[in-house]
């Protein structure tokens, strides 16, 4: 045995970044002794933890296994692939290895209401935490959206917890044991970080260890998890559904949301307008009914909710077209939601590019041939993009994003929609999603 080793052991975090500095500063208050590697040279968040914790040691570059192999627990950012040949070797080694989410999940007795899927995450949980302020309940929204789960351990505890939860998280989540679990939908995403997509579904579907309620998509088939029958299911959909089943029927000549056969109000008095966002209105009512939210509140939510930024959120409208910025559109999976939720007929400018995380592009073909009128694709895989879809419809290359908001005015007439939905991550050109979309809006006010 490694005696001595283990008399010196460590927890040792690895990755910086927001998750990092949480693991930071909820071991620095606990008394445990960390260190932190990344494999970068200068990862986000370096300053910050020099300045907190001087004297914590941190290791930068190429992981040496020694320490990995030696640690007593590695606390893993989600940024950091598992397949890592060093960390392989170390949780090969039955190193334990854990996660920010199954530190919290365990430490933490109120209900959580746990949303995972490829698409629409941080809309369904930002609309769910309204629901609940509006029901008089003290909630706290966290997880991959807002403030890292670790520091919520340091405040005073909440009524109930609604977490958005990354596939990458849940690879180091045990048990979660929510009270009420959720994958929305399931589409080909980070096909750069899994061998297959069975890979990509089993670690969303972890969402559902020990979990005391099930909402489902019943539109989607690979959301359908294989619970045991003690644990209650509800399920949602764009159809009319069954008994104790959320829908969509005709009432008096108008579209509904629908409860158990019974309608509960119209769709035109949904804040939240596009296709898409009447599932992410059905799932939010589901999760927060099997939570045991009141009714009323949920749907005075849903008439109040207008939305997150970034995320097909309207800019506006010059010489009758519109413009939609949805740079939260990172995977092609949210841009077909994108288009097929505002487009008409074969109207949407679409603005498109960046990193595309080995997706493949061709997924956009029925959507786009649909509602697309031409494609300004820009960033690193700009040339992929236009290679897959030039049979569709138009492509142009152009180089920056504000060339394509430029060139999307000068083509676009009135009645059309300019969509930035890039099917992409924005680490190529910029500094996240929010960064890119806030380069968009520029770029379109720069137009009146």
């Amino acid at each position: 045995m490694h005696s001595v080793a283990e008399k010196n052991a460590q927890k040792v975090i690895v990755g910086l970044g927001q998750t990092g500095l949480s693991y930071a500063r909820y071991l620095h208050k606990r008394k445990l002794p960390f260190k932190v590697v990344d494999s970068r040279t200068q990862p986000p968040g370096l300053e910050v933890l020099q300045k907190q914790f001087p004297q914590v040691s941190v290791e930068l570059g190429e992981f040496q296994e020694n320490t990995l192999m030696h640690a007593e627990e590695l606390l893993l950012s989600p940024g950091v692939d598992m397949r890592e040949p060093a960390l392989a070797k170390a949780i090969g080694a039955a190193v334990p290895v854990t996660g920010d989410i199954n530190i919290f999940a365990h430490q933490i007795e109120a209900p959580i209401i746990a949303v995972t899927g490829s698409n629409a995450k941080s809309t369904v949980v930002s609309l769910l935490g309204a629901m609940a302020k509006n029901a008089g309940l003290d909630v706290a929204v966290a997880g991959n959206i807002g403030k890292p789960v670790l520091d919520l351990l340091d405040e005073k505890t909440h009524q109930l917890y609604v977490l958005e939860i990354s596939s990458f998280q849940l690879e180091t989540t045990t048990g979660l044991g929510a009270e009420v679990a959720c994958v929305l939908n399931i589409s080909a995403d980070h096909m750069d970080r899994y061998a297959s997509m069975q890979d990509y579904h089993e670690a969303k579907h972890r969402i559902f260890q020990n979990c005391r309620q099930a909402v489902v998509n019943r539109n989607d088939p690979l959301t359908v998890p294989l619970l045991p029958n003690n644990v209650r299911q509800w399920r949602y959909g764009l159809d009319q559904g069954d008994i104790n089943e959320f829908g969509l029927l005709e009432d008096n000549g108008k579209t509904c949301i629908a409860f158990s056969k019974k309608s509960l109000m119209p769709v035109e008095e949904l804040a939240l307008q596009g296709r898409h966002n009447l599932l992410n209105a059905l799932a939010s009512l589901a999760l927060g009914h099997a939570a045991g939210l009141d009714m009323q509140a949920m749907l005075q939510t849903l008439r109040e909710f207008r939305g997150l930024p970034h995320r097909c959120q309207y800019i506006t409208e010059i010489k009758g077209v519109q413009y939609y910025n949805d740079s939260k559109g990172t995977n092609v999976g949210a841009s077909i939601a994108a288009i097929q939720g505002l487009g008409g007929r074969n109207n949407v400018v679409l603005l498109a590019g960046g990193e595309g995380k080995g997706a493949d592009f061709s997924e956009l073909q029925g959507a786009l041939g649909e509602h697309g009128k031409l494609l300004i694709a820009f960033g690193k895989d700009a040339d992929q993009i236009q290679l897959t879809l030039a049979e569709t419809l138009p492509v142009i290359v152009v180089n920056s994003l504000q060339d394509a908001v430029v060139l999307a005015s000068e083509t676009a007439q009135a009645g059309d929609i300019v969509l930035l939905s890039p099917a992409c991550a924005s680490f190529d050109m910029f500094k996240n999603f929010e960064h890119r979309g806030e380069v968009f809006i520029e770029a379109v006010e720069a137009l009146h």
